[in-house]
């Protein structure tokens, strides 16, 4: 079979981008190994930047539930705090929901999506093979790559981070729980950060990212959690009083903030394979959005022959990938830094609480401008 555009990752970034295609008339496979729909380690918090597009895309995350949220509240492992309101302000709502919605909207407009696991994509005369663990073949004139932190695909293409360390794992899991609707936090711990939010079935989800090293000193997650987490009061009133709804809390390793290519063998990456802000910063899943509006867009303007040639499709794409997202990833990267300063980072709390408006202009930094419903 021969397609448009095959997408590698069915995720926010992947269902998106196949949404964006199909609707323009593309034919589109996404090839996803995991079934709809799934719970999956992410913080579950979006800025409201992406509203305008996706409802452009005839999704309205209102519609299933989701909650409206504008105020932030940030912690030290020492227990300072700060509130203050959001400058764009966000929403609630669960990848497991999430996710499966898009994929009906996906495939209302034509998408085809494939349970399957990739594990290899070839180009040769301008044309890719995508090969399935199944051994299927699909051919198409474009490769999204959608397909998460770390892949298989990755170390197949020797891309250069997966040679550097992969210190950090996440935690996730949903809480029932006393927790402002309209909040998300962000609890600093040695070793770590944790972000609490509420999604749209009324549950508090709480997911956290922290240094391997650490972890591994601990027999389990409940010992880490009692352990180090709870050493801040705020977490520690969540692990003592919330009433965890999974049988087990889910978890993932080897995740890696290294700088990556938005381009890799003609593979146009989007999301988390094409870089990953510091879940601390709070806007991954909405720079994986917007991703895959810039990279449908570019593919579209190729097809309608405003781009000549392949090779300025990439230079153009990785242009305004790094005009949009660099500048986020570094920000992201130096906050990130200050809170594991101990210390310092107890002092820029001072500074913060002394100056209020200096946290607001913090979160824009990591932040893009209200999206453009472009299609």
């Amino acid at each position: 079979m021969t397609y448009h555009v095959i997408i590698v990752g069915g995720g926010l970034a992947g269902l998106t981008s196949a949404t964006h295609l199909s609707k323009q008339g593309l034919s589109v496979l996404l090839i996803e190994k995991n079934k709809y729909p799934k719970h999956k380690v992410c913080g579950e918090y979006i800025s409201n930047e992406v509203l305008p597009y996706l409802q452009a895309l005839g999704f309205n995350p209102f519609s299933f539930g989701a909650k409206k949220i504008n105020q932030f509240t940030l912690s030290t492992p020492k227990n300072q705090s700060i509130r203050t309101k959001l400058p764009y302000g966000g929403f609630g709502m669960s990848r497991y929901r999430m996710d499966w919605e898009l994929s009906k909207l996906a495939k209302k407009y034509g998408t085809e999506i494939l349970h399957e696991k990739a594990v290899d994509i070839q180009f040769s005369d301008n044309q890719f093979t995508v090969i399935t663990h199944e051994e299927k073949q699909f051919k198409a004139q474009f490769v999204i790559g959608a397909f998460g932190k770390r892949s298989n695909l990755d170390i197949n293409m020797n891309r250069t981070f997966v040679q550097k360390p992969t210190p950090f794992l996440g935690i996730k899991a949903h809480y029932k729980g006393d927790f402002p609707e309209n909040m998300v936090a962000l609890h600093n711990f040695k070793g770590g950060y944790c972000g609490i939010s509420k999604v749209e079935t009324n549950l508090v989800n709480v997911c956290y990212i922290a240094d391997y090293k650490s972890f591994k000193k601990y027999k389990n997650i409940d010992d880490f959690q009692q352990n180090v987490l709870s050493k801040n009061t705020h977490l520690k009133t969540v692990f003592e009083t919330y009433k965890l709804t999974f049988k087990h809390p889910l978890s993932i390793s080897q995740i890696s903030f290294s700088a990556k290519h938005p381009v890799e063998n003609h593979i146009f990456m989007c999301g988390d394979s094409a870089g990953m802000i510091h879940p601390l910063a709070g806007n991954g899943m909405s720079m994986a959005i917007r991703a895959a509006q810039m990279v449908s867009l570019k593919i579209l303007n190729y097809r309608s022959g405003a781009i000549a040639s392949r090779a300025d499709l990439e230079s153009q794409y990785t242009q305004i990938w790094n005009k949009e997202f660099r500048a986020r990833l570094k920000s992201g990267h130096i906050i990130a830094s200050i809170f594991k300063l101990g210390l310092f980072s107890e002092l820029i709390m001072v500074f913060l609480k002394a100056f209020r408006f200096v946290l607001p202009s913090i979160i824009k930094s990591t932040h893009g401008k209200p999206m453009k419903p472009e299609l």
